[in-house]
């Protein structure tokens, strides 16, 4: 716990202000507290033994003063900490999702998509309960505890001590519970997270389901998951519930023992009705902050396994670091230079070697599996190689900042994004301010024009998710379109025509090779059509460029480039 608060400490320590009326109201709700064991001394010996009639007023005003101000101070209290809690967390969704988004693509590739929603709400979720409720309860219990403690020495040293002796019985039993109750909380959040997958899984492939008729199926996928979750949790409340019952027996053991020595001493004389009276109010009102802790510290072990798993990932380290030059011109030139990269025991890309220039068109063909999306995905530094190095325009790709970089860099895959926002905002992705001009230019260059003005609002119109109100050669074209407003000087096309028919295909063609007259296009297709223009056409098997040349070459010269066009559709 101590290192977990110690991770807080610098977002917390920025509410100082906060967190002394906090204070302030914490104070007032010690004070009263104690004030209302204190009242009773008066109540017993003046107002019931003695019978002076003064205190039949002033007692009763007495309660309510006290009552007050205990109110105010626990709506100071909550309100403040409520704000605290809140803010606090809301930037930790901020702060996880930045970190998840900037990390390498391999980090986001190996975790589930479901696992990392999961450590953004659920696990989000569970520390704002800690910070918003559960700190500041103990805190506020933790000194009533401790001011109840000194005035019931204060009262009776005595009698304390058979009230005192009780708290290491409670305290040993209660961290072995603590720890096993962290155990379990691990387990529930990575089954959580488990669920959030499923159900994400389930989502994203519902076609798929519906088309297969195994709705059924899913749902008890599903369910295996749902009750292995159930089963988890329930192990974590037979645990905890056994806090409150064994913490009111030891309690009510230290009670009784108070009652017969403060009744022996009643008897005897050497304590007034009214001492006994108040010291028994303070023992009982310092036992319910007790049991109250013992209930939050069982608690916090959840809220604390949480905040080992969200601060596990922000001290990720990120394997593709930044660079400080920022690429302010066009992309001229593009170098591979021996370029590997490796994954496990497997060669990626091994020993790439190519020179490429404005102005000119590159294919990449071959075999699924052989390196032409990582061929692209080395120039947008999703990853960097293990030997080797990449130019551009002379310079390690390494040194440039990645926001430069992408700036220069348009990218469309055959697994189209379409976000939930109006058609112009999905083309001029990425930017507040939106050119209108732009889009409409880009959207005829993408043959996009003509269907986009038959939707009901143009432009305006409201993408659903995943962009399902449009058909997949439409989606196809607004991606296309969005590649063309950015105005990159490298376009990489990864299967981007896959959707659309031949007609439509070569009427983008037809505007893209005027467009792309002055910039670096490099694409993967599996259509002749798409390549067999191209200015040089890459073969690529298990990594490695077997053949290179143009279409007419490639025929002439290499048996797997033929197999390859006949394989062409």
């Amino acid at each position: 716990m101590k290192n977990i608060i110690k991770r807080f400490w610098p977002y917390i320590k920025e509410y100082k202000l906060y967190y002394m009326l906090v204070i302030f109201g914490g104070l007032l709700i010690v004070i009263s507290t104690a004030a209302t064991a204190q009242i009773m001394k008066p109540m017993m010996d003046e107002m019931f033994i003695q019978k002076k009639e003064s205190m039949l007023y002033i007692i009763p005003l007495g309660l309510i003063a006290i009552y007050v101000t205990k109110a105010i101070g626990k709506y100071i209290q909550t309100v403040f900490m409520e704000y605290i809690g809140q803010s606090i967390v809301t930037r930790f969704r901020e702060i996880l999702l930045h970190k998840m988004i900037t990390l390498d693509m391999a980090f986001l590739y190996v975790n589930r998509s479901g696992e990392l929603i999961s450590r953004i709400t659920n696990d989000i979720g569970r520390i704002q309960y800690f910070v918003s409720n559960m700190l500041p309860d103990m805190f506020r219990d933790i000194i009533t505890v401790i001011t109840l403690i000194g005035y019931i020495i204060y009262l009776n040293p005595l009698l304390s001590f058979y009230t005192l002796v009780v708290v290491p019985l409670i305290i040993y039993p209660l961290m072995l519970i603590a720890k096993k109750l962290k155990k379990y909380s691990h387990r529930s959040q990575r089954k959580n997270a488990d669920l959030v997958s499923r159900l994400t899984e389930v989502f994203n492939n519902s076609e798929i389901i519906k088309a297969n008729n195994t709705e059924e199926f899913e749902i008890k996928r599903f369910s295996v998951e749902n009750w292995k979750f159930f089963k988890i949790n329930m192990k974590a409340i037979y645990v905890g519930a056994l806090v409150s019952p064994m913490m009111e027996i030891i309690a009510v053991s230290g009670l009784a023992a108070v009652v017969y020595v403060g009744g022996k001493q009643v008897f005897d004389g050497e304590m007034t009705v009214g001492e006994f009276t108040a010291f028994l109010t303070a023992v009982g009102l310092v036992f319910e902050p007790i049991r109250k802790i013992g209930g939050i510290y069982s608690k916090i072990q959840d809220a604390l396994a949480a905040s080992e798993r969200v601060f596990e990932i922000i001290d990720t380290p990120n394997r593709v670091i930044d660079g400080t030059k920022e690429l302010k011109e066009d992309i001229k030139e593009i170098e591979y230079k021996d370029v590997v990269l490796k994954y496990e025991n497997t060669n990626l890309l091994d020993g790439i070697n190519l020179h490429i220039s404005s102005g000119q068109n590159i294919a990449l063909v071959g075999d699924s599996g052989g390196g032409k999306s990582t061929f692209m995905n080395m120039l947008l530094r999703f990853y960097d190689p293990d030997n080797g190095a990449v130019l551009i325009n002379g310079t390690n790709i390494k040194e440039y900042t990645q926001a430069s970089l992408k700036h220069h860099i348009a990218l469309v895959t055959q697994r189209i994004y379409i976000f939930q926002d109006s058609l112009a905002a999905n083309v001029a992705y990425g930017e507040e301010e939106i050119d209108e001009e732009k889009v409409v230019e880009a959207l005829k260059l993408a043959d996009a024009y003509d269907f986009v003005q038959e939707l009901d609002e143009g432009i305006h119109t409201m993408m659903s998710e995943a962009g399902a109100n449009l058909s997949g050669g439409q989606r196809q074209r607004i991606a296309i379109a969005r590649a063309i407003y950015k105005h990159a000087s490298l376009l990489l096309f990864d299967e981007a025509t896959s959707a659309l028919d031949n007609e439509s295909e070569k009427r983008i063609q037809k505007a893209l090779d005027e467009y792309t007259k002055d910039k670096i296009t490099i694409t993967i297709a599996h259509r002749l059509s798409t390549i067999e223009h191209a200015d040089k056409i890459l073969v690529l098997q298990k990594g490695k460029i077997v053949a290179s040349g143009t279409h007419s070459e490639l025929l002439e010269n290499s048996d797997v480039y033929k197999r390859l066009a006949g394989q062409f559709k």
